[in-house]
Protein backbone atom coordinates (compact mmCIF):
# COMPACT_ATOMS: atom_id res chain seq x y z
CA UNK A 1 0.00 0.00 0.00
CA UNK A 2 3.03 2.50 0.29
CA UNK A 3 2.10 3.47 -3.53
CA UNK A 4 -1.34 4.50 -2.91
CA UNK A 5 -0.12 8.03 -2.67
CA UNK A 6 1.02 8.06 -5.88
CA UNK A 7 -1.74 6.21 -7.32
CA UNK A 8 -4.34 8.70 -5.78
CA UNK A 9 -2.15 11.72 -7.54
CA UNK A 10 -2.62 9.90 -10.66
CA UNK A 11 -6.37 9.80 -9.91
CA UNK A 12 -6.61 13.68 -8.37
CA UNK A 13 -4.32 14.44 -11.54
CA UNK A 14 -6.41 13.05 -14.30
CA UNK A 15 -9.25 14.81 -12.90
CA UNK A 16 -8.53 17.99 -12.19
CA UNK A 17 -7.17 17.94 -16.46
CA UNK A 18 -11.05 16.96 -17.40
CA UNK A 19 -11.90 19.95 -15.11
CA UNK A 20 -9.24 22.14 -16.81
CA UNK A 21 -10.05 21.49 -20.13
CA UNK A 22 -13.64 21.73 -19.94
CA UNK A 23 -13.20 25.26 -18.41
CA UNK A 24 -11.31 25.73 -21.32
CA UNK A 25 -13.46 24.61 -24.43
CA UNK A 26 -16.44 26.51 -22.51
CA UNK A 27 -14.32 29.54 -22.61
CA UNK A 28 -13.76 29.01 -26.35
CA UNK A 29 -17.41 28.58 -26.86
CA UNK A 30 -18.94 26.40 -29.93
CA UNK A 31 -16.48 25.00 -31.69
CA UNK A 32 -16.99 24.64 -35.55
CA UNK A 33 -14.52 23.90 -38.56
CA UNK A 34 -16.49 25.58 -41.32
CA UNK A 35 -14.48 28.18 -42.99
CA UNK A 36 -11.55 27.70 -41.43
CA UNK A 37 -8.44 25.80 -42.05
CA UNK A 38 -9.22 22.35 -39.32
CA UNK A 39 -5.80 22.20 -38.32
CA UNK A 40 -5.28 25.98 -37.79
CA UNK A 41 -8.83 25.48 -35.19
CA UNK A 42 -7.41 22.71 -33.75
CA UNK A 43 -3.63 24.83 -33.27
CA UNK A 44 -6.00 27.48 -31.56
CA UNK A 45 -7.85 25.10 -29.24
CA UNK A 46 -4.87 23.42 -28.18
CA UNK A 47 -2.97 26.20 -27.30
CA UNK A 48 -5.72 28.00 -25.47
CA UNK A 49 -4.81 28.69 -21.82
CA UNK A 50 -7.01 26.33 -20.12
CA UNK A 51 -7.11 23.72 -22.77
CA UNK A 52 -3.08 23.85 -22.97
CA UNK A 53 -2.83 23.59 -19.14
CA UNK A 54 -5.23 20.39 -18.71
CA UNK A 55 -3.07 18.57 -21.58
CA UNK A 56 0.07 19.66 -19.62
CA UNK A 57 -1.58 18.32 -16.20
CA UNK A 58 -2.43 15.38 -18.28
CA UNK A 59 0.77 14.49 -19.07
CA UNK A 60 1.86 14.74 -14.85
CA UNK A 61 -1.00 12.52 -14.90
CA UNK A 62 0.58 9.83 -17.00
CA UNK A 63 4.23 10.17 -15.90
CA UNK A 64 2.59 9.38 -12.47
CA UNK A 65 0.79 6.55 -13.77
CA UNK A 66 4.11 4.81 -15.29
CA UNK A 67 5.74 5.37 -12.03
CA UNK A 68 2.69 3.43 -10.48
CA UNK A 69 2.92 0.72 -13.44
CA UNK A 70 6.30 0.49 -12.89
CA UNK A 71 5.84 -0.45 -8.81
CA UNK A 72 2.18 -2.57 -8.62
CA UNK A 73 0.35 -4.84 -10.86
CA UNK A 74 -2.01 -2.92 -13.39
CA UNK A 75 -4.99 -5.02 -12.33
CA UNK A 76 -4.56 -3.17 -8.97
CA UNK A 77 -3.52 0.18 -10.00
CA UNK A 78 -5.64 0.61 -12.94
CA UNK A 79 -9.19 0.13 -11.54
CA UNK A 80 -8.32 2.90 -8.87
CA UNK A 81 -8.30 5.49 -11.90
CA UNK A 82 -12.45 4.90 -11.57
CA UNK A 83 -12.35 7.20 -8.82
CA UNK A 84 -11.39 10.33 -11.13
CA UNK A 85 -15.12 10.15 -12.34
CA UNK A 86 -15.97 10.33 -9.15
CA UNK A 87 -13.98 13.19 -8.61
CA UNK A 88 -15.10 14.96 -11.75
CA UNK A 89 -18.81 14.42 -11.01
CA UNK A 90 -18.39 15.82 -7.56
CA UNK A 91 -16.28 18.77 -8.63
CA UNK A 92 -18.44 19.52 -11.67
CA UNK A 93 -21.36 20.09 -9.17
CA UNK A 94 -20.01 22.28 -7.31
CA UNK A 95 -17.96 23.84 -10.19
CA UNK A 96 -19.91 24.08 -13.28
CA UNK A 97 -23.29 23.64 -11.51
CA UNK A 98 -23.58 19.81 -13.08
CA UNK A 99 -26.32 18.00 -12.67
CA UNK A 100 -25.63 15.13 -10.14
CA UNK A 101 -28.81 13.17 -9.25
CA UNK A 102 -29.91 9.32 -7.64
CA UNK A 103 -28.45 7.96 -10.90
CA UNK A 104 -25.18 9.55 -10.75
CA UNK A 105 -24.97 9.03 -6.71
CA UNK A 106 -25.57 5.58 -7.14
CA UNK A 107 -23.15 4.82 -9.78
CA UNK A 108 -20.52 7.21 -7.60
CA UNK A 109 -21.48 4.52 -4.73
CA UNK A 110 -20.97 1.45 -6.71
CA UNK A 111 -17.39 3.36 -8.00
CA UNK A 112 -16.13 3.83 -5.02
CA UNK A 113 -17.34 0.18 -3.10
CA UNK A 114 -15.48 -1.15 -6.15
CA UNK A 115 -12.54 0.29 -5.59
CA UNK A 116 -12.67 -0.71 -1.69
CA UNK A 117 -12.90 -4.07 -2.24
CA UNK A 118 -10.05 -3.67 -5.12
CA UNK A 119 -7.63 -2.28 -2.44
CA UNK A 120 -8.17 -4.66 -0.07
CA UNK A 121 -7.95 -7.38 -2.22
CA UNK A 122 -4.22 -6.23 -2.89
CA UNK A 123 -1.30 -7.67 -2.00
CA UNK A 124 1.32 -6.36 0.34
CA UNK A 125 2.39 -4.31 -1.97
CA UNK A 126 5.59 -2.76 0.66
CA UNK A 127 7.05 -6.21 -0.03
CA UNK A 128 8.23 -7.96 -2.79
CA UNK A 129 7.04 -5.49 -5.91
CA UNK A 130 7.59 -5.66 -9.59
CA UNK A 131 11.39 -4.71 -9.50
CA UNK A 132 12.17 -7.33 -7.50
CA UNK A 133 9.82 -10.22 -9.27
CA UNK A 134 11.99 -9.59 -12.33
CA UNK A 135 15.39 -8.81 -10.59
CA UNK A 136 14.43 -12.49 -9.63
CA UNK A 137 14.36 -14.15 -12.75
CA UNK A 138 18.19 -15.28 -12.95
CA UNK A 139 19.90 -16.17 -16.34
CA UNK A 140 19.91 -20.04 -14.86
CA UNK A 141 16.32 -20.39 -14.11
CA UNK A 142 15.57 -18.52 -17.58
CA UNK A 143 17.37 -21.01 -19.53
CA UNK A 144 16.30 -24.01 -18.05
CA UNK A 145 12.86 -23.22 -18.95
CA UNK A 146 12.21 -22.67 -15.01
CA UNK A 147 10.43 -19.19 -14.97
CA UNK A 148 8.03 -18.57 -11.99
Amino acid sequence: MKYIIFILFTVMTNAAAQLMLKQGMMSLGQISFEGTNPLLKLLQIVFSPWVFLGLCTFVISMASHLYVLSKVELSFAYPFLSLAYVAVAIFAYFVFREDLNGWRIAGIAFICVGTVLIAQSGRDLGGRGHDEETASLSSDKIHSGIVR
